[in-house]
């Protein structure tokens, strides 16, 4: 189940928050209100969507807003029960064989599970097993890269029309030098399109680029356990075996707090 990932807003809110404070203690309300120029923002979110048209086909643009909406939503993955399916799966294959595990498939939700076993019911062999498994990691891994790298060159272009936006600022003033009434609206141009630029990469496109590229490291992480798990049930590996094999997958803090339980179980 897709909860929400409460990091990312609040992450954005801080960043957000500091800026505006360091703004108003400095210059009060209305110094909030002259960083607020609309032609600046137009030039940055303008010139970034532009070149974002050019560089991305229509089809992958419309997935932007889907794959950005990711940043904002956590999905648990539990490593330590993705072990514990296995090593009930593994049990049941021993006593009953691999075909018994048909009646399981229904109450597993994770679609690459379901295709791992129902591989190792069909009897291919645990080579191709990995094989196949394999090409879809990777084909998931290309998918992600694509949808993330919009985002990535997001953060590339906002700083670069940043500076567009200010060299536009310093033309409008500096010939408009006879008329001073201009320069202060054109030199807010000049250095606020720079500011936008800045804040719109490090604070929104870029960080939401690394969180992406996180939730796909982990997922894909997650698939090699399952592989683990698969080939190990294909080949009739006793479940404790199993259990041990996928253990070492579970974060250093979980094994560590599972061997005490077990030494106080022995005790």
């Amino acid at each position: 189940m897709k909860k929400i990932d409460m990091l990312t807003p609040i992450g954005i809110l801080i960043g957000i928050s500091m800026v505006v404070f360091g703004v108003i203690s400095s210059g009060g309300m209305s110094g909030f209100l002259a960083f607020i120029d609309v032609p600046s923002i137009l030039i940055v979110l303008g010139g970034v969507f532009g070149t974002l048209c050019v560089s991305f086909p229509l089809k992958q643009l419309k997935n932007m807003g889907r794959v950005g909406k990711q940043a904002f939503q956590s999905k648990e993955i539990n490593v330590e029960e993705i072990v514990g399916t296995f090593v009930h799966l593994s049990e049941k294959a021993r006593r009953e064989g691999l075909l018994s595990l048909e009646a399981e498939l229904e109450q597993l939700d994770d679609s690459f599970v379901k295709k791992g076993i129902l591989l190792a019911i069909d009897g291919v062999e645990p080579e191709m097993i990995r094989e196949l498994l394999e090409a879809e990691i990777a084909a998931v891994e290309e998918r992600h890269a694509r949808g993330r790298s919009m985002f990535e060159k997001a953060g590339d272009y906002a700083p670069a029309w940043g500076m567009i936006g200010t060299l536009v600022g310093l033309v409008l003033m500096l010939k408009s030098l006879n008329t001073p009434s201009s320069l202060g609206p054109n030199m807010a141009i000049a250095l606020l399109t720079t500011f936008y630029g800045a804040l719109l990469s490090n604070l929104f496109f870029q960080p939401i680029a690394a969180k992406l590229a996180g939730k796909t490291e982990h997922e894909l992480f997650v698939k090699e356990v399952i592989i683990e798990g698969v080939i190990g049930l294909q080949a009739g590996q006793n479940s404790r075996f199993v259990q041990a094999k996928l253990k070492v997958f579970a974060p250093v803090e979980k094994r560590k707090l599972e061997e005490k339980r077990e030494h106080v179980r022995e005790a």
